[in-house]
């Protein structure tokens, strides 16, 4: 698997912790929109497109990766695009 393209919007809202929204075609035939750059305590993160579930504030990952180093490599790949705009 190759993430061969990468779209990053940055939003600037005073006081947020959100940082924008990312877009990132997979072997030039899937894409995946409306993942969202955070910014954790710690560190910023990639958090997966996710739909409103059952229950108060649940949320439900519409697609996300099925093991560490998968979402690694996305997260790499769309924070790099991120820190470039900068």
């Amino acid at each position: 698997m190759e993430i061969t393209k990468v779209t990053v919007k940055k939003e600037t809202k005073e006081n947020s912790r959100f940082l924008g929204f990312a877009e990132i075609v997979i072997d030039n035939c899937f894409v995946v929109k409306n993942l969202r750059i955070i910014q954790g305590k710690e560190r910023i993160f990639v958090a997966m497109p996710s739909i409103k579930g059952k229950g108060k504030d649940k949320y439900q990952d519409v697609a996300h990766p099925l093991n560490q180093e998968c979402r690694k490599m996305i997260e790499e790949t769309i924070l790099k695009e991120y820190q470039s705009l900068e």
